[in-house]
């Protein structure tokens, strides 16, 4: 960390124990992420599937934001951007084809829903909305249908997740969940 203003950067004690230049930003949390942990062992809703156990959590405990009657609304644990949620159904399904029209209109509702307490809550200038269909179209959890709702603002990609593959969020997810909640569109 630079302790004032100068060019020179302060030498740390790298990974190996060798003094460098490098600045670090630790992200220990994401390594979860990194190797798989929470993920299905299986295709099916008994194989694990956070998303088919995340109901059976209070809201805060699962960071879920709102709830239908075929979909919910849950916070990513590893957004691309503060506020970042999913929509999904309740119903351990694949493919979007699955989807019954109940699920498919109330999908539609929610992500409008996400949309509109995004930009009250953080005041989100655009959105990146998307599903990825199997794992290799990049689907982390590809058992379970789940629609991103990503939000956007200008400025908001820089060097660090650029250069330095890291994603600075500004507030808990905790606090995010609370906030998005509290602005979540009443029926």
């Amino acid at each position: 960390m630079l302790h004032s203003m100068t060019s020179e950067p302060e030498q740390q004690i790298g990974p190996v124990g060798e003094p460098d230049g490098f600045g670090r930003l630790w992200t220990p949390h994401r390594i979860a992420y990194i190797q798989g942990e929470g993920k299905p062992t299986g295709p099916g809703a008994d194989d694990g599937c956070p998303f088919c156990a995340a109901p059976a959590k209070t809201d805060e405990d699962a960071l879920i934001v709102a709830r239908g009657e075929h979909v919910f609304a849950i916070l990513n644990l590893y957004p691309y951007n503060g506020g970042h949620m999913m929509v999904l159904p309740y119903r351990h399904v694949a493919d979007y084809t699955d989807l019954d029209d109940a699920e498919t209109a109330e999908l539609a509702l929610f992500t409008k829903r996400a949309m509109t307490a995004l930009r009250a809550a953080s005041g989100a200038h655009g959105f990146n909305i998307g599903m990825n269909q199997g794992a290799v179209a990049g689907a982390g959890i590809a058992a379970h249908l789940h629609q991103h709702v990503v939000p956007r603002w200008g400025g908001d990609t820089n060097f660090m997740p650029v250069v330095g593959h890291t994603k600075v969020l500004p507030q808990m997810l905790a606090d995010t969940r609370t906030a998005l909640a509290k602005a979540w569109p009443e029926d």
